[in-house]
């Protein structure tokens, strides 16, 4: 097992992003769950109705970061 305390920030991204490429290789072995499609529609309907807008993601960020 590897000992996550020892290792660098930029080690530890390197190996998430070793671990994402290996798991995103095969998306169909991942299925969405359940929820998640259901967050998708309630999503797209709040948006059929104006009620949901979209931004770009630079604007995303800031107000994810309350800046």
């Amino acid at each position: 097992m590897l000992a996550l305390a020892q290792l660098t920030r930029t080690e530890k991204l390197q190996l998430m992003e070793a671990l994402w490429d290996d798991l995103s290789a095969d998306a169909q072995a991942l299925p969405a769950p359940a929820w998640h499609q259901q967050a998708l529609d309630a999503a797209q309907d709040a948006l059929a109705r104006g009620e949901a807008q979209f931004i770009d993601w630079a604007q995303a960020k800031r107000t994810l970061r309350g800046e």
